[in-house]
């Protein structure tokens, strides 16, 4: 899952940036509205951590150019600004969530699994397809049949992670390479191709499937 991190307070930023990582996140950082705005014009993402008081193009209004272009990517605003006002206006302007600054890094990792679960139309932590169950809060995959808790690399994690959102859906060699790798991360040519044979490894051959010259996909439940 790939997040666009937008805070100006580098202490703040390299710390978001630093969790985002460990817990398997692909993550972009910038440091102004206006540059973020340009970012998500040019380049897809899962969802958005978004400050409000940023140079050049204040939060509210990269939250309200976000919403008016139809984006309907989650954003969760984190602020210092505590006032019930600010907190209106970013939950009217379209924000999913609000956290206050000085805020717990595990809070605002759970929020965003809260978010994204409510996003993909789930109430349970985990993503299922009837093969496989994937648990983003502890990075565990399962196959149904063997019941075996599997650990993820960082990468197999956000490949897998990816497909299953989209269960039936084609993913592209691009689309997954988004997914995985951050600005300034180039992939080897066949880095998608080794990933997903570890993970067929590690899962099973069937546990995702591959359509030639076209990408990769997991099954929906009706399929299995």
């Amino acid at each position: 899952m790939r997040i666009l991190l937008v805070e100006d307070d580098n202490m703040i930023g390299r710390a978001v940036e630093g969790s985002l990582k460990d817990s398997r996140y692909t993550v972009d950082w910038v440091r102004d509205g206006k540059t973020a705005v340009d970012t998500l014009a040019a380049q897809p993402y899962d969802a958005v951590l978004l400050d409000l008081g940023l140079p050049y193009k204040d939060g509210l209004q990269v939250l309200q150019d976000i919403r008016s272009r139809g984006l309907t990517l989650p954003v969760l605003i984190l602020t210092a600004r505590d006032d019930i006002t600010s907190r209106l206006q970013g939950l009217d302007n379209g924000a999913d969530d609000y956290i206050i600054k000085p805020f717990e890094m595990s809070e605002v990792l759970a929020r965003i699994r809260a978010v994204m679960r409510r996003t993909g139309g789930s109430a349970v932590n985990t993503l299922d397809n009837g093969v496989l169950t994937l648990d983003p809060a502890t990075y565990y995959a399962k196959r149904h049949d063997s019941g075996e808790n599997v650990p993820l690399s960082n990468r197999e994690f956000a490949i897998l992670h990816a497909l299953m959102l989209h269960p039936g859906t084609i993913l592209s060699r691009s689309d997954l390479e988004d997914k995985v790798y951050a600005w300034g991360e180039e992939p080897e040519s066949n880095a998608i191709d080794y990933l997903i044979h570890a993970l067929r490894k590690k899962l099973g051959h069937d546990s995702i499937k591959n359509v030639r010259g076209v990408g990769w996909l997991v099954s929906k439940k009706s399929e299995n």
